[in-house]
């Protein structure tokens, strides 16, 4: 009797996995002018800094600004995408970016410059938030790892794209043509995927569960059919509607998120997961990674050639994650994941230390991003997609991403500064940092071990309990807190 209930259970829950992964991908597209857009200031910061003349403090606020647009729009991703639906703020995001792309080309002022990559970044804050929410809502729960995957792919995708496009718009240019012109096309150049965007953001459709949310059930109905079949459908139905009926008697906004226990746990888990993926040195390495490389390979050229390898590790890595997540689970890759990273950051380390010339410093990068590619990398923005409940899920995601982008800001507005201390270079040649990001890796690595619960095959109806139990399950081997009784 057993078999023939899992063989009927299977039955009803079969999915049109190429139909999701489909509309998956074009959301994804997202998550590609993210990468594209954070990224594309790799190649331009050096040509940039010298057109402009910019002190060490201006130019990581040339690098860090489009992220205080991030935090706003990160801040207005919730209100937005329960307002005006998913899909539609999403194509107000490649509005925003397209913007960003042609301002920031033609304009000769610093200031215009850092208002039109906030601009960007407003853009960067919302898509970052609102791709995995519609991927998470529309992804059956036992391939959701593999389709939110997507995004870190789709994310780092745009990066090695964008590094490919700075690598050729520099290879044979002079260095005054750069200066003048060379970093202006660099900026530009992110009209194509903007357009691109804009042009099947519409093939997809709007996210059930936001459907429901307002009331169109019907519509609701149609995409669930789409994705699985009626049976299921109906039943998928009727737990969202049940779960957001619960919602609503019990929904937070921002203001009473921070008086509910169970939801301020929540998101200090899901923030601290956000603000760990940033402070691990990814930053510096898809920000500053020329920079950094140019004193290793002799040439601005060569580092930019350099960084589309360390764009590729990363791609292997996402690639390798979409393959095995849903199998294995978040957190073993995570552990090893991190494991990883500091070995790569070492050899870095040892390469900038001892001023070592050749593929030492590209090699510790490789495995470093290799690594954080099937680990951190996307399985931060899986657990952000996943640990929150209906009832304050916007709300949640919106704030946690908010603290991912400000740990980003805190990196990239002070690495500059950090590397350009005479006291540190003259004594580890930029190895104080990597030392920094490696230690940040390990405190990352035993945070999720022991607070985050697995939450692979784990419905987003049911993760809420998941969550505490996890906490209260941990607590148990420790002196109770006298609030712990308000959390159960």
């Amino acid at each position: 009797m057993k078999k023939i209930r899992d063989v009927v259970m299977v039955q009803s829950e079969r999915h049109d996995v190429g139909y999701v992964l489909r509309i998956c991908a074009i959301a994804a597209l997202g998550g590609i002018l993210f990468g594209y857009d954070t990224s594309v200031i790799s190649g331009a910061i050096t040509p940039l800094t010298e057109y402009f003349k910019l002190s060490p403090a201006q130019t990581g606020w040339a690098v860090s600004n489009v992220v205080v647009g991030c935090m706003i729009g990160a801040l207005l991703s919730g209100v937005m995408a329960d307002r005006v639906g998913r899909r539609m703020t999403l194509f107000i995001c490649a509005l925003l970016f397209s913007i960003q792309s042609v301002g920031t080309a033609i304009t000769d002022d610093f200031t215009w410059f850092v208002i039109y990559r906030m601009i960007g970044g407003i853009a960067v804050g919302v898509a970052s938030a609102v791709s995995p929410m519609y991927m998470s809502e529309v992804s059956p729960k036992d391939m959701r790892g593999r389709a939110l995957s997507m995004e870190q792919f789709a994310i780092v995708f745009g990066q090695v794209v964008v590094f490919i496009v700075n690598y050729l718009i520099a290879r044979s240019a002079t260095s005054e043509w750069l200066v003048d012109m060379g970093w202006r096309w660099m900026f530009g150049s992110e009209i194509v995927p903007c357009i691109l965007f804009c042009a099947v953001i519409f093939c997809i459709p709007e996210s059930p569960r936001w459907h429901v949310l307002k009331g169109r059930h019907d519509e609701a109905l149609k995409t669930l059919t789409r994705i699985s079949n009626e049976g299921h459908a109906r039943n998928l139905l009727r737990e969202i509607q049940q779960s957001l009926n619960d919602a609503a008697k019990t929904s937070l906004g921002f203001a009473r998120v921070l008086r509910d226990p169970r939801a301020r746990w929540i998101i200090f888990v899901g923030a601290m997961i956000g603000g760990m993926q940033q402070i691990t040195g990814i930053n510096v390495m898809m920000y500053y990674a020329p920079m950094l490389l140019k004193s290793t390979s002799g040439s601005y050229q060569a580092a930019l050639f350099q960084t589309i390898w360390i764009g590729l590790a990363l791609l292997a890595g996402c690639v390798i994650n979409a393959w095995i997540v849903d199998k294995h689970g978040r957190k073993p890759l995570i552990f090893w994941g991190s494991i990883g990273m500091v070995i790569g950051l070492l050899i870095v380390s040892v390469a900038l230390y001892t001023q070592t010339t050749g593929l030492l410093a590209l090699t510790g990068m490789i495995v470093f991003m290799l690594t954080f590619g099937f680990s951190w990398g996307p399985i931060a923005w899986i657990l952000i997609s996943e640990i929150f409940p209906n009832r304050f899920r916007a709300v949640g995601i919106s704030l946690t991403v908010c603290f991912q982008w400000a740990a980003n800001f805190l990196v990239s507005q002070f690495f500059p500064m950090l590397n350009e201390n005479r006291y540190l270079m003259d004594h580890f040649h930029g190895a104080f940092s990597m030392w920094l990001f490696a230690g940040c890796g390990i405190l990352g690595a035993w945070f999720v071990m022991g607070l985050v619960p697995e939450t692979k095959g784990v419905s987003l109806e049911k993760i809420e309990d998941t969550m505490i139990n996890h906490r209260t399950g941990s607590a148990r081997g420790r002196t109770a807190a006298p609030h712990d009784e308000k959390i159960v």
